[in-house]
């Protein structure tokens, strides 16, 4: 069964924490696993968003993120009699997602990392406002670091998921899970200045240019 796109506009984001929300969850899946689609698309809508998120954050290739959203939805539908309940079902569903994407960055040329380095996104006519800016920063940062520190470091500051929680999701202990965010926020934190050079410089040169001519007078 694939997964098709289920929107509605009139409906808030569903939130996903909480033990509530666990319960309905586990019942969910245990009805896909007798075949019940509505819980299905249920399910589809509570993540579909989030999974979407998670995997833009990481290439932006909005196809190959639905692509790998709908492996991962495939993958519940048909293997959602193996879900024990041992994990919350988030934990599972992102444990899917984050080995489809992993393996779609690893094997597919069309996933390969040095492609996605040097994609750049269209160019406008306007200047980016700062959140702009910020955001291409951190975009281009997350995409020097390697696949499995990128990974850990969405899955903890994005989703907020705990380190041990990103171990299971991971499959690895969670000192793997602690030494890949901690070289991750290394690296982080020597490319972002790195990264905001070029707009201070341009900063810089707007300022100096300003005050260049002092004895002009406006026009």
């Amino acid at each position: 069964m694939k997964a098709k796109s289920y929107s509605n506009p009139g409906m808030a984001e569903p939130t996903y924490r909480g033990a509530s929300n666990a319960a309905r969850e586990t019942d969910l899946i245990a009805r896909i696993a007798d075949g019940d689609r509505k819980a299905f698309e249920e399910l589809y809508f509570l993540y579909h968003r989030r999974l979407a998120r998670f995997l833009t954050r990481l290439t932006r290739r909005y196809d190959i993120a639905e692509e790998v959203v709908n492996d991962t939805f495939w993958v519940v539908w048909s293997k959602a009699r193996t879900f024990r309940g041992d994990s919350q079902p988030s934990t599972w569903i992102l444990g899917i997602a984050y080995r489809k994407a992993r393996n779609a960055f690893r094997s597919s040329a069309r996933f390969a990392e040095k492609n996605l380095q040097m994609e750049e996104l269209p160019p406008t006519g306007e200047i980016p406002s700062d959140t702009e800016e910020l955001r291409d920063w951190l975009g281009r940062a997350l995409a020097e670091l390697p696949v499995e520190q990128r990974l850990a470091v969405e899955l903890c500051y994005e989703l907020g998921h705990s380190c041990e929680e990103i171990a299971t999701i991971m499959d690895c202990p969670v000192n793997t899970v602690k030494t890949r965010l901690f070289h991750a926020r290394g690296k982080l934190q020597r490319l972002l200045p790195q990264l905001a050079t070029p707009l201070s410089a341009r900063a810089d040169a707007g300022a100096g240019g300003g005050a260049a001519s002092p004895g002009k007078t406006p026009s």
